[in-house]
C-alpha cells in the first residue's frame, strides 16, 4: 500500500498528476463534491448560526467509501483540490467526511499540472483555509435561502413551477432592461456623405468622408448640388506615428468573450474545453480573474519569442488586475509550456489551446507600429472640410501572432467606409478630381443585445458574479426558461440614395436587411413577468449595487475582514420579512395588456401569461360563453404584439385543403408552425408564414416529410415494427418505441438481432426515469404547503 494518498476533483486531473509521483503516491479523484446540503428545507438552521445538514448523495456513497477505506491506510492524506473558494470547500469536505486526522493530512495547491508545478506544491503544503471555506459556505447558504425561500412565492404569486437565484435573476434583469430599451427606441435617420477623389496620376483614388452628418435630406441634397461646380484641393496634411499594444492574458472573463467571438463557443463549451486543457497539464487554472504572470512564464515566453520571431518582437510586459474583488493570487490563463505552439486534441481543444496560446505570447511582444495620415480636403464652395484617413503598418509586433476581437458588429445595414488602410501620395494644396459623391441615408441603431459572452462582460463590469460563476448563471437562465438565446431574421427596410449623374444630384430607393440577430439573449414573456415581480417586490435581490455589495461581502470573509453567520443575518432578517409580507399582501402577476375590443363579438381582446405561457384571449372569465385563447408565436411578446398580429393567431388552426381523402389543417404548436393530417403532424419550413400555405404547398411538405422518413430508415425488425434502426444526425442509431438507443462502438449495424435491442434497451439508464418527476413534484407541494403555513 502507498504511504501517501493524494486526492483530486476529476480523474483526468489524478492521472496526469499519477504520471509525476513515485511509487509512494496513490492518485484518487473525488469526482468533484462528495456532499451537498440535503433537499428538505430543514438543511440550514437560521436560528443556530446558520448550521447546515449535509448528506452523501447516492450516487458518491461508493467514492466516499473507498476513498475512507483508503485514507485509513495511508500514512498521509494530501488535499489537492482546486485552488479557489470551491475547490477549498471540497478539501474541507473531504476532511470532514472521511473522518481525516490533522497531523496526517496536509493541503496543496497548485495553478499548473505540471510536475514541478506539483513536486513544489508537495515541499509547501499548509492546513485548510477557513476563511476560504466560510466565504465559499456563506455563498452557498445564502444561495439555497435565496432560492427555497423566494420560489415558493413564486409559485403562488406568478406560475408553478418557477425558481429564482441571486445572480441569475440579475443577469435576466439585465436582459429584460436591454429588451425594453430596444423597444423604446426610435431610429434617427441622417446623411452621411462620401466622396471617392482622384488624383489625376494614373488610376490613384482614394475616398475621404464629411465628419458631420446631415439630419435632412434637402441639407444633405444641397451640399451634393454645391459640390457640382465646386474645385478640391488638399488644405492640410498631417503624417503622425502610432503604435497599438496587446492585450493583457486571459482571465476566464476574457477567454469567455473571445472564445465566443473567434470560435462561436457558448460560455458553457468554452469552460469544459478549458477543464480537460488544465486538467491534462496544457494550460494554467482557468478560473481566474487575474492577468498576472509568473516570473516563470515572462522568461519562458521570453525565450520563445526570441527563438521564433527575434529580439526586436519581444517586450517584457508586466500587468496588473484591476478587477476590485480579484480572487486569490492566481495568475492568468496561459500555456504551462510556451514552447508547445499546438497540441494534440480534439478540434475544440486545438482551436481554444491555440488561441490561448496566442494571446498570452502576445502579451510580452513589442506594439505594432503604424504611420496615420490625416488629409482634409478643401471644397471652394462649402465651409466644410472633407476628411480622408489611412494608415501604414511600419512595424507588426505582436499582430504577427495574435488580433483581438471586439463586440462591435454591423445588423446587416450597408456602411460605406470613408477611411482607406493606404491612400496615395498627396501634397498640400495638390488639387483633387471628384470622381464619385453620394449622400446615404444612415439610421442610429439601438442598444446591442446581450450575446452570452457581453452578459458575462457586463456581470464582470458590474461586480456581479465571479469565474467560477459566469458560465452556471448563463446555463441556468436558459434551462429556466427565462432567457432563450437564438438567431433571428433581420426586416427590410428602404434607405434613399442621393448622388451626381450628368451634372446634377439624382434620389434612389434601395433595401437592405437591417435587425438580424445571431446567437443573442432574448427574455422570454415569463422571465420579463418574473423579473418585474421581484423589482417590484425583492428589489434587493435584483439590485445591481445590492448584488455586487454581497459579492464583496464574500471577498472580505475570504480575507478574514468579515464574520460569515454575520454578514448572513444582517441578509436574511430582511430578507424573510420580505418573504412573508409578500405572501400575505402581494397581488397575482400576470403582466395582463388590453388590446382593444373584438370587432365580431364586442369582447375585450387581451394578453397575459397564462398557465402553459403567454395566450391572447378573446372574453373574460365571467363571462356565459367561454374564452377564447391563443397561442403566442415565436418571437411576439406581450409587450408589444399589435391588436392586428393578436386576432391573427385566431385564424389557426385553418383547413388549406385534403390530400388522401383527409383534411390538412394549420396550426401553431409548441415547437412552432406545422401541418396536421391523419394523426401525424408535418413541420413547416422556416420562413414560410402558416397563414399562406396553399393546398399544393402543404401536399409537398407531406411528401417531402414521407421521403426523408423513408430514407433515413436503415432496417425495420421483423419481430416487432417499432424497433427499428436509423441514419441519426450523429450516425445510426435504435430506435424502440419511446427509447432512442446508442449502437455500441464498433458494433457491425447490418449484424445487430433483435436480442440485441431488448439487451441495450434493458441497459439503458433512460428508460426508468419516468419515476423520478412524481418524487419532484411532492417536493414541491411539501415545500408549497409549508410556505402557506
Amino acid at each position: 500500500m502507498a504511504k501517501n494518498l493524494l486526492i483530486v476533483e476529476s480523474p483526468a486531473k489524478a492521472k496526469t498528476i499519477e504520471g509525476y509521483l513515485g511509487k509512494d503516491f496513490l492518485v484518487k479523484s473525488s469526482y468533484g463534491h462528495i456532499r451537498d446540503l440535503v433537499k428538505t428545507d430543514d438543511a440550514i438552521d437560521v436560528d443556530n448560526g446558520f448550521k447546515q445538514k449535509y448528506e452523501v448523495p447516492s450516487d458518491k456513497k461508493a467514492v466516499v467509501s473507498e476513498l475512507k477505506k483508503l485514507s485509513k491506510e495511508a500514512e498521509t492524506v494530501w488535499l489537492a483540490s482546486d485552488e479557489d473558494r470551491e475547490g477549498e470547500a471540497i478539501s474541507w469536505h473531504l476532511y470532514e467526511t472521511l473522518g481525516l486526522k490533522e497531523d496526517k493530512t496536509k493541503r496543496i495547491v497548485f495553478h499548473e499540472i505540471t510536475k514541478p508545478a506539483i513536486l513544489k506544491a508537495i515541499e509547501q503544503p499548509r492546513g485548510i483555509d477557513f476563511n476560504l471555506v466560510n466565504a465559499q459556505q456563506a455563498r452557498r447558504v445564502l444561495d439555497r435561502l435565496v432560492g427555497f425561500e423566494l420560489s415558493p412565492v413564486l409559485w403562488r404569486k406568478v406560475k408553478p413551477s418557477l425558481s429564482a437565484g441571486r445572480v441569475q435573476s440579475v443577469a435576466v434583469r439585465l436582459i429584460v432592461e436591454r429588451e425594453r430599451e430596444i423597444n423604446r427606441f426610435q431610429a434617427e435617420a441622417s446623411f452621411k456623405i462620401v466622396a471617392q477623389f482622384t488624383t489625376g496620376k494614373g488610376k490613384e483614388q482614394f475616398k475621404a468622408e464629411l465628419p458631420q452628418r446631415f439630419e435632412k435630406k434637402e441639407e444633405a441634397e444641397k451640399f451634393l448640388q454645391d459640390c457640382i461646380a465646386a474645385a478640391f484641393e488638399i488644405s492640410s496634411l498631417e503624417k503622425r506615428p502610432t503604435k497599438r499594444n496587446p492585450a493583457a492574458p486571459f482571465t476566464t472573463s476574457t477567454l469567455q468573450q473571445e472564445a465566443s467571438r473567434k470560435l462561436g463557443f457558448s460560455v458553457a463549451r468554452t469552460m469544459q474545453v478549458a477543464q480537460r486543457l488544465y486538467e491534462a497539464g496544457r494550460i494554467t487554472y482557468m478560473r481566474t480573474d487575474s492577468v498576472n504572470l509568473s516570473d516563470t512564464a515572462i522568461q519562458a515566453a521570453e525565450d520563445e519569442i526570441v527563438k521564433a520571431y527575434g529580439d526586436k518582437y519581444h517586450k517584457m510586459r508586466r500587468y496588473k488586475t484591476k478587477s476590485a474583488g480579484a480572487q486569490e493570487a492566481h495568475e492568468a490563463i496561459r500555456p504551462t509550456y510556451f514552447s508547445q505552439h499546438s497540441i494534440d486534441g480534439d478540434n475544440a481543444e486545438r482551436r481554444l489551446y491555440e488561441l490561448i496560446w496566442k494571446r498570452a505570447i502576445a502579451s510580452q511582444m513589442s506594439e505594432a507600429e503604424f504611420e496615420k495620415t490625416t488629409a482634409k480636403i478643401h471644397v471652394s464652395t462649402r465651409s466644410e472640410e472633407l476628411v480622408a484617413t489611412g494608415e501604414i503598418m511600419r512595424f507588426d509586433g505582436f499582430l504577427k501572432v495574435y488580433i483581438e476581437s471586439t463586440d462591435d458588429e454591423n445588423d446587416g445595414a450597408i456602411d460605406d467606409e470613408g477611411g482607406n488602410a493606404l491612400l496615395p501620395p498627396l501634397e498640400k494644396g495638390q488639387s483633387l478630381n471628384l470622381k464619385a459623391l453620394t449622400a446615404t441615408e444612415r439610421f442610429s441603431r439601438p442598444p446591442a443585445r446581450y450575446t452570452e459572452a457581453s452578459l458575462v462582460k457586463k456581470l464582470e463590469e458590474l461586480g456581479i458574479g465571479r469565474p467560477s460563476t459566469y458560465a452556471p448563471t448563463i446555463s441556468t437562465i436558459q434551462n429556466r426558461g427565462y432567457v432563450v438565446k437564438e438567431d433571428r431574421d433581420g426586416k427590410e427596410r428602404q434607405y434613399k440614395v442621393l448622388h451626381i449623374a450628368d451634372g446634377k444630384v439624382v434620389e434612389d430607393t434601395k433595401t437592405e436587411i437591417t435587425g438580424a440577430e445571431r446567437s443573442k439573449m432574448f427574455p422570454t414573456d415569463i422571465g420579463m413577468l418574473v423579473n418585474d415581480f421581484l423589482v417590484e417586490h425583492f428589489n434587493d435581490i435584483v439590485d445591481y449595487h445590492f448584488t455586487a455589495k454581497v459579492e464583496k461581502e464574500f471577498d472580505e470573509i475570504a480575507q478574514g475582514d468579515k464574520e460569515w453567520t454575520a454578514m448572513l443575518n444582517d441578509f436574511y432578517g430582511p430578507f424573510h420579512d420580505g418573504i412573508e409580507d409578500t405572501l400575505e399582501n402581494a397581488d397575482r402577476a400576470t403582466n395582463e395588456r388590453s388590446l382593444g375590443t373584438d370587432p365580431a363579438t364586442g369582447k375585450p381582446v387581451s394578453v397575459r401569461v397564462g398557465r402553459f405561457g403567454p395566450l391572447v384571449q378573446i372574453g373574460s372569465a365571467d363571462d356565459e360563453e367561454k374564452p377564447r385563447f391563443a397561442s403566442l408565436r415565436k418571437g411576439q411578446m406581450i409587450e408589444t404584439i399589435t391588436f392586428d398580429e393578436a386576432m391573427d393567431l385566431f385564424k389557426l388552426p385553418k383547413k388549406v385543403g385534403e390530400f388522401e381523402d383527409k383534411e390538412m389543417t394549420v396550426a401553431i404548436g409548441r415547437f412552432g408552425p406545422y401541418i396536421r393530417h391523419a394523426s401525424a403532424f408535418y413541420s413547416l419550413p422556416k420562413g414560410m408564414d402558416p397563414m399562406d400555405v396553399t393546398e399544393e404547398e402543404a401536399i409537398q411538405i407531406i411528401k417531402d416529410k414521407r421521403q426523408r422518413d423513408i430514407e433515413k430508415v436503415i432496417r425495420v425488425f421483423d419481430e416487432n415494427p417499432d424497433a427499428q434502426i436509423e441514419n441519426g444526425r450523429w450516425g445510426p442509431f435504435i430506435r424502440f418505441g419511446k427509447q432512442n438507443l446508442k449502437i455500441p462502438k464498433g458494433t457491425e449495424v447490418e449484424k445487430i438481432t433483435y436480442e440485441d435491442v431488448l439487451k441495450w434497451a434493458a441497459a439503458d439508464p433512460k428508460a426508468s426515469k419516468a419515476k423520478a418527476p412524481a418524487k419532484k413534484a411532492t417536493a414541491k407541494k411539501t415545500t408549497k404547503a409549508k410556505a402557506k403555513k
